[in-house]
């Protein structure tokens, strides 16, 4: 696994992991933020239509910001997060467990913007944005959002991005980054649209979303153990195991 740019093997005590990103600082400025040196996204996907007009009372509206301030439409199988649930959402340190085949990075998180408007044009947008910390193999933030068009009664879930490999990487990792972290960037972004629409159609029939399996053990990282998440209190591991 990786922890602060380095190469480390064994097991990672995610609880203390998670306890340090409250000393880490966010790892870019924005004025950096700029292309071609940046990736600069746009990921907009449908979701369950609703009538015109404003959300409709625990229609698909609701039922998605639900998912998405849970962070529920995350795809297990390449990110996962541990963070506190009781905790305010701006303001929210989140480790994320990033998966690539046997390997596991862990890089932090912090959220520092909240949506919650009515745009001039009628538009009802609810949605966060976290942004990455010292250690982080990427620089950048993301921006989740669910938007209800009251002309038409579309509702759809927009990723909004920017990034760049952080510079602090290693030869290898760096490597690694430049032949297959594009491509699973936007694989992750679609499946997290993929999820969300099937969550939001599963909430809007009355179903729980299922629960995932507790996590693995890789053959080269160990990611954290059931017995490690049960001493981390009230703070709760997302998502795991396969979606």
């Amino acid at each position: 696994m990786t922890r602060a740019g380095r190469w480390v093997f064994g097991r990672l005590d995610a609880g203390q992991a998670w306890r340090d990103l409250a000393g880490k600082g966010i790892n870019y400025d924005v004025s950096e933020v700029r292309g071609p040196a940046w990736n600069i996204d746009t990921h907009r996907h449908a979701l369950p239509a609703e009538r015109p007009g404003p959300p409709e009372p625990d229609g698909s509206w609701e039922q998605a910001c639900r998912l998405v301030r849970d962070y529920e439409f995350s795809p297990p199988e390449i990110v996962r997060a541990l963070y506190d649930p009781d905790a305010p959402l701006a303001g929210r340190d989140m480790l994320l467990e990033a998966r690539w085949h046997a390997i596991h990075f862990y890089c932090g998180v912090r959220v520092t913007e909240v949506v919650d408007e009515t745009r001039d044009d009628g538009r009802r947008v609810w949605g966060w944005a976290y942004e990455t910390l010292d250690g982080h193999l990427e620089r950048g933030k993301v921006t989740y959002q669910v938007v209800k068009h009251p002309g038409s009664g579309q509702v759809e879930f927009v990723a909004e991005s920017y990034s760049q490999g952080a510079p602090s990487l290693g030869r290898i990792t760096f490597l690694g980054w430049r032949l297959f972290g594009r491509r699973t960037q936007l694989r992750f972004y679609r499946r997290c649209g993929e999820r969300l629409r099937a969550f939001t159609e599963a909430a809007l029939r009355g179903e729980t979303v299922p629960a995932s399996p507790p996590p693995r053990v890789g053959p080269l990282v160990t990611a954290p153990s059931d017995t490690s998440v049960s001493r981390l209190d009230s703070l709760a591991i997302h998502r795991v195991g396969p979606g």
